[in-house]
């Protein structure tokens, strides 16, 4: 199934709304994640902020002192 203007319509209306790729293909019909992806990706439309979780400064194993 191609990109309707109606489609592509709804596609932005749920990824303003959050919706994760994957639920916007399954809510569409026909279509996959990463033709969600490319869509938006085509589209311009803006990246999402990431969940607090993953939004925070990583940090890395600390070093233990070697032993000699």
């Amino acid at each position: 199934m191609g990109w309707t203007e109606e489609r592509v319509e709804l596609l932005k209306k749920l990824w303003a709304d959050g919706l994760s790729a994957s639920q916007i293909a399954a809510e569409l019909g026909g279509i996959t994640r990463n033709a969600v992806i490319g869509k938006v990706h085509r589209l311009g439309l803006s990246g999402r902020a990431k969940s607090p979780s993953s939004s925070g400064p990583r940090r890395g194993r600390t070093r233990r002192a070697r032993r000699a």
